[in-house]
């Protein structure tokens, strides 16, 4: 473990490695010990500011949070970052990469987040990937959640229900990851007005120079394989992949096939 200071916030990170893989968690703002089972090595994981082990802070916008990525670069004395993002994390990542594409030797993207880019999930695209599930045991008071859902009701409860809709596979780590805590003041404030502009990172996109990767699960339903693919055409020269029988947290699903396939992406 590692502190250091970003715009006077105390901020804490997890691992120690010479030429380190940066791993930003999602969320947004869940404390980054979910991804503490990552099998990639030479990982450091941050705890986002008021998650974790970090100190609070007056604001969670994501744009000021990525600020944080930088004071970590900084701190840690490296010139260039391998950065890797997952779900709302991948927000981060790109907010971090467009701003300072000189800092980033590579970006890895695992089912990021497409709200940065303006990309619309729609609920049919999101109902195509749930329908396909249908042989599940718990599918059918999960796909009462997402009808309660898509028609306006958007109480905790329906929330709860879709949790295996998150998941390749619906089982004790599936659900350990559903419980894992998370900063609500935080998260209802990243995506706050005047975080990012779409239309103007999506131009910052097109420009980019930094090898990517886009790794996205079969089964997700929070970016589905079409709008991933739609995500990934934003980058040049970004390398898709699709992890057959993945959900949302790819690596938790199938560690094996997830390394793998990231090894292999051509």
């Amino acid at each position: 473990m590692g502190t250091f200071t970003s715009n006077g916030v105390g901020l804490v990170h997890h691992g120690e490695a010479d030429d380190p893989v940066i791993c930003l968690p999602g969320g947004p703002m869940q404390a980054s010990s979910y991804l503490g089972g990552l099998p990639l090595r030479d990982v450091i994981r941050l705890d986002l500011r008021g998650t974790g082990e970090s100190e609070k802070a007056d604001s969670y916008r994501a744009d000021h949070v990525a600020d944080d990525v930088e004071a970590l670069r900084q701190h840690l004395g490296l010139d260039r970052l391998r950065l890797l993002g997952h779900s709302a994390g991948g927000t981060l990542a790109i907010l971090y990469a467009t701003r300072f594409p000189r800092h980033v030797e590579e970006l890895v993207l695992i089912a990021p987040s497409a709200r940065v880019v303006g990309i619309d999930v729609t609920d049919d695209d999101r109902r195509a990937v749930a329908l396909r599930r249908s042989a599940e045991p718990w599918y059918a008071e999960a796909i009462q959640g997402f009808e309660e859902i898509w028609a306006g009701n958007l109480s905790e409860d329906a929330f709860a229900k879709i949790a295996p809709f998150h998941h390749g596979r619906w089982d004790d780590a599936a659900r350990a990851l559903e419980d894992h805590p998370r900063n609500d003041e935080a998260a209802a404030e990243f995506y706050a007005e005047g975080a990012f502009d779409p239309a103007q990172v999506r131009a910052a996109l097109g420009e980019l120079d930094v090898p990517t990767v886009l790794l996205s699960g079969e089964h997700d339903v929070a970016l589905p394989p079409n709008r991933a693919r739609e995500y990934a055409a934003l980058i040049p020269g970004a390398r898709f992949a699709l992890q057959a029988g993945a959900g949302h947290f790819p690596w938790v699903d199938d560690p094996g096939a997830f390394v793998e396939l990231l090894q292999r992406i051509p």
